[in-house]
């Protein structure tokens, strides 16, 4: 048997129910709302049913649905793999390299923007202070 096939196989073993949540769990939390308002417009017992499941199964306050956490944390370390093409690895590693050598010097650039910032703003303060202190001066 093929992927393929196996696949279409264990799709037809599952439920209808267990289809439909995968369904939307693929789809995610917008999803499963969209379809408990539509059992609540057409028959409200369906709507309270998806509900209390999504209150049940934490779907409701869940950030996301755990399928779509589980294929996002797959792809996070993707570009540290090897693919196996010993020039593209090269090259990406000299890539990877050179851009975080630029970024490295782009930070410590507003570090330096912000430095000169906070100096002329405190400057132009112990002028401002010093004029008033003159001005009070001449006053009295």
């Amino acid at each position: 048997m093929t992927a393929v096939a196996t696949n279409h196989t264990t799709a037809r073993s599952q439920g209808m129910f267990s289809r439909t949540e995968a369904w939307l769990d693929d789809k995610g939390k917008g999803a499963w709302i969209a379809a408990m308002v539509l059992g609540f417009i057409f028959f409200w017992p369906v709507g309270l049913a998806l509900l209390f499941y999504m209150i049940w199964s934490k779907r409701m306050f869940s950030t996301s649905c755990t399928h779509r956490q589980k294929r996002h944390r797959g792809h996070a370390m993707t570009h540290l793999r090897p693919t196996g093409n010993s020039a593209f690895d090269t090259y990406k590693a000299d890539t990877l390299r050179r851009l975080e050598d630029e970024q490295e010097k782009f930070e410590e650039f507003l570090e330096r923007l912000r430095e000169a910032k906070d100096k002329s703003e405190f400057d132009q303060f112990m002028e401002e202070r010093a004029a008033a202190a003159r001005a009070e001066t001449a006053q009295s």
